[in-house]
């Protein structure tokens, strides 16, 4: 996995929990608490995800449980009204359900998450057919990775490349995700090259540089 972005497939949960369009609001509560989820995909057919229901789906039905809101309230959350009175996931689903593909990159499901304002992705095939799911708690798993498995790669896919020499006139440091560059190069013009790099490889935190050639150069 060395040298290219991580992909869905190589986080994500395999083995998840689904419901049917049928499944009613009680049965929705206690999977999700079995399962320990925030929100369940809905599935009919052979797997296809027609949607989700999350704890924001069910919560008008508490929190409405005590009156009617004001006209006001009424006018603008017609939505959330309407789920309150669901009783089944046909009814309390969003849909269509925000998806991913496997194959999508982290970056490319976290602008998805961030954009539909979700915590958790199904991820589908190709015919929407469930694969598993992605929670934002698996996109964090990249910054599990040690400080020597990233300057290594920093070092063989990045360094090796931009900065030729033997020994290497870029010496490569890793503390808690954060990467220093330090040394001697020829072209400071390629520093701004190596940040872009550098940012971009998976569990990097932040990238800093100690470099000096023609005039000092330092990019933080």
């Amino acid at each position: 996995m060395h040298g290219s972005p991580h992909i869905v497939s190589d986080v994500m949960t395999h083995t998840v929990a689904a419901i049917g369009r049928g499944a009613g609001f009680k049965e929705i509560v206690q999977l999700m608490e079995q399962w320990q989820v925030s929100a369940l995909p809905v599935v009919e057919g052979e797997s296809r995800v027609i949607g989700v229901v999350s704890e924001a789906d069910l919560l008008p039905k508490e929190e409405f449980r005590d009156g009617d809101p004001d006209h006001c309230t009424q006018l603008r959350r017609l939505g959330d009204l309407a789920k309150a009175g669901g009783l089944t996931a046909e009814e309390l689903m969003t849909s269509p359900a925000v998806t991913v593909r496997a194959n999508a990159t982290l970056a490319q499901a976290a602008r998805i998450m961030a954009h539909a304002k979700v915590k958790r992705l199904p991820v589908v095939d190709e015919i929407g057919g469930l694969e598993g799911v992605v929670s934002r708690g698996d996109l964090l798993k990249v910054f599990l990775r040690s400080d020597e498995d990233i300057a290594e790669e920093v070092r063989r896919e990045i360094v090796s490349y931009l900065f030729h020499g033997s020994p290497s006139p870029v010496r490569v440091k890793v503390r808690g995700g954060v990467v220093t560059l330090t040394g001697r190069v020829r072209d400071t013009a390629l520093v701004p090259v190596a940040a872009r790099l550098v940012r971009a490889v998976e569990g990097v935190v932040d990238v800093g540089f100690d470099l000096t050639g023609p005039e000092h150069v330092r990019e933080r």
